[in-house]
């Protein structure tokens, strides 16, 4: 039997009560896909943070976190992690395993979002880019430390919270 008759899912929308942990809603409302990546650094454990923008309609503006990017229509979750390091970055990515997943109602939508690993093949990270069409961060850096993103997973922060979660540290 199809779990998703009506092919809402792959529409992109999701209805009342239709993915297991995430509450139900009265109505469908649209679903957002994103990526984030787990950069890794050249000395193992370490990965790159990026620190979001001043913005006052961001809840997660100023902190650090991971470079994520929003899935465009068709594209695939590989290809935007490769998306994201170039627009974000300025490098380009090897995409590595998907770490995880997690979905939040984000009020108007549902935002469902994946970790992916990736190592640059090729360049520097530098922020901000010159795309303006998307957020750009303000500053990045290598770090060994997880409780560098717990701030961001408190506030609600998908990425920090599946990679805190993939390590098994406590949020």
């Amino acid at each position: 039997m199809d779990p998703d008759p009506d092919n809402s899912k792959k529409r992109g929308f999701l209805v009342a009560g239709g993915e297991p942990g995430m509450g139900s809603w009265s109505a469908m409302k649209p679903v957002k896909r994103s990526v984030a990546v787990v950069v890794r650094g050249s000395v193992p454990e370490e990965f790159l943070i990026v620190r979001r923008p001043e913005d006052p309609q961001d809840p997660l503006a100023g902190l650090w976190g991971l470079p994520a990017i929003t899935l465009l229509d068709g594209e695939d979750e590989v290809a935007a992690v490769r998306r994201a390091g170039h627009a974000k970055l300025g490098v380009e990515l090897a995409v590595g395993a998907r770490i995880g997943e997690r979905s939040a109602d984000r009020g108007g939508h549902v935002l469902r979002l994946a970790d992916y690993e990736a190592v640059i093949i090729a360049g520097v990270p530098a922020v901000p880019q010159p795309d303006g069409s998307m957020t750009q961060y303000t500053d990045c850096r290598f770090t060994s430390d997880p409780a560098s993103l717990q701030e961001a997973a408190a506030r609600g922060s998908l990425c920090a919270q599946v990679f805190l979660d993939a390590r098994g540290t406590v949020l």
